[in-house]
């Protein structure tokens, strides 16, 4: 898809990859891309790699699904990094796998905490981080090695923005000692209750993207003004040479 590999499933075959992939020890690292994700993958070649080597690239959004679908994928449906992380710990919950949650602003990785363990009684976050709103310095390097050393977390949860926390995952998941990373970004403010979600209808029918324009707009405003129309684009010149090439 535009270069970018995502991968063509749902909720139900995204569980089962990840509940192998913990069952058998597996590490790797999960990407939840939409149509930012792929825009910003189109020039960045850096990054571009690193959602094509992942264990899984989730379409997070609508129209990476209808994509999918376009292209004869009918099972795809969205896999939403809030939605994603629910299910990755309600299975969890009662299979006593581990968590840890790196990232947010001062105070959400805590407060995320909290409200899952209070979602899912028995669920096992062992550990929380806030990094700086930099790269590591080597010392926090060393210090953050030496916690996930300790803790040896199953589930390492990233809540940064794209592309920083797909390329912090590509730095790290093969030095840190957990298995499976997983890079959910806003995930991390919705479910620890500071920041609202679109409504569902707006999330099935492709606007979650104005919801949160019109929430944030000083913040969002070039992201989804650039990023959408140039999307629309180039999956467009995408599907017209899929379209000749089935009728040659």
């Amino acid at each position: 898809m535009l270069g970018v590999g995502i991968s063509a499933l749902n909720l139900d075959l995204a569980e089962t990859a990840v509940s192998q992939a913990l069952e058998n020890k597996t590490k790797g690292y999960i990407c939840v891309t939409g149509v930012h994700g792929v825009s910003e993958a189109q020039h960045d070649p850096t990054f571009r790699a690193i959602l094509n080597h992942s264990f899984l690239t989730t379409p997070d959004g609508m129209p990476t699904v209808w994509m999918g679908r376009w292209q004869g994928f009918r099972h795809m449906r969205r896999v939403y990094g809030p939605d994603l992380m629910l299910r990755v710990c309600e299975f969890t919950q009662r299979r006593g796998f581990t968590h840890f949650l790196y990232g947010g602003a001062p105070g959400v990785a805590d407060a995320l905490k909290a409200q899952l363990e209070q979602r899912f009684p028995g669920l096992r976050i062992v550990g929380t981080y806030t990094p700086p709103f930099r790269a590591l310095t080597p010392e926090e390097e060393r210090d953050l090695a030496s916690r996930v050393a300790e803790l040896k977390p199953d589930i390492f949860w990233v809540g940064l923005s794209t592309p920083k926390q797909e390329k912090f995952m590509a730095q790290y998941w093969q030095t840190l000692d957990a298995t499976l990373f997983f890079g959910v970004g806003a995930a991390f403010d919705f479910l620890a209750g500071r920041t609202r979600q679109a409504p569902r209808w707006m999330q099935r029918s492709g606007l979650e993207w104005l919801f949160r324009l019109a929430c944030d707009p000083a913040r969002l405003w070039k992201r989804y003004l650039k990023n959408n129309p140039l999307f629309i684009f180039r999956a467009l010149c995408q599907l017209t040479h899929l379209r000749a090439y089935r009728l040659d």
